[in-house]
């Protein structure tokens, strides 16, 4: 676990020069709710779309589809 005092303004210098999605990812992934939900989707089968939509629908994420084969 890192050491960084979370209350040092110099530990999120970075944070000025990031995007606002990266900004938001920093925020979503330190949320104990988001990460049991995740470890919960993660855990489910391929098929269980809802499940993945309902997580995704929850959070505000957007996945964007798989490339298709070419051809």
């Amino acid at each position: 676990m890192p050491s960084t005092d979370w209350r040092s303004p110099a530990a999120y210098a970075h944070a000025r020069s990031i995007s606002a999605s990266g900004f938001a990812w920093e925020y979503l992934r330190r949320d104990e709710d988001y990460r049991r939900d995740y470890q919960r989707v993660v855990a489910l089968s391929q098929s269980s779309s809802d499940a993945k939509a309902a997580f995704s629908e929850r959070w505000g994420l957007r996945f964007p589809g798989r490339p298709k084969p070419a051809g």
